[in-house]
């Protein structure tokens, strides 16, 4: 399954650059993310940020396509007997998504999404603390939105994305794992509002 989405990536990008015209957007907003599957472990939503742009052919139906790239703050809070703390998971995302375009205003999109972990930290183990040895470093999901352009070249959207992969690496039975890390398998779960502006 991960072969057959960095090839699907690989291939539609290499397509697309043989488009004469092509549209370029950029965004930046905000995430609302957490982990699900964490029976005994107390969890509530991390607040983030996400930035990056796409590229697409122009649009002459009602279906498109587009290729984006983005820098995304993920993670959670948790709690537990001991300790209350906040994870932060840094993520590069490269959503290929289908549009359906209603008119010139409105745009449905929807597509597979592979994610590769680029940092893992909490507030007791920053970056050099290893945090992110006990995290997948590959993910891939399933993203799905809208956007609106309330006027011309600006938008606005909203966006969710569904892990189909667990976050988290295998728990050793017994021995020491990170307070932060739950034994059991969790999955990423972000809720995405942005603001752009397509060229």
């Amino acid at each position: 399954m991960k072969k057959i989405l960095l090839l699907f990536v690989c291939l539609r990008c290499f397509d697309w650059t043989s488009h004469a015209q092509l549209k370029i957007g950029v965004k930046a907003g905000l995430n609302f993310a957490n982990v699900t599957s964490t029976a005994g472990f107390s969890n509530s939503d991390r607040t983030g940020y996400m930035i990056g742009g796409y590229i697409a052919p122009k649009a002459k139906k009602l279906l498109g396509f587009r290729s984006e790239i983005m820098l995304s703050r993920q993670g959670y809070n948790y709690k537990t007997n001991t300790n209350n703390n906040t994870v932060s998971l840094d993520y590069l995302l490269l959503p290929q998504l289908i549009t359906l375009n209603i008119g010139k205003k409105i745009n449905i999109h929807a597509g597979p999404q592979i994610a590769i972990l680029l940092n893992a930290e909490s507030d007791t183990i920053r970056n050099n603390g290893g945090l992110i040895n006990y995290f997948k470093k590959f993910d891939y999901a399933v993203a799905g939105g809208l956007e609106i352009s309330p006027l011309s070249g600006f938008f606005i959207g909203a966006r969710i994305n569904v892990s189909l992969q667990k976050a988290n690496e295998e728990a050793p039975l017994g021995g020491s794992w990170p307070a932060e890390v739950p034994r059991l398998d969790v999955r990423n779960n972000v809720v995405q509002v942005y603001a752009g502006w397509r060229f």
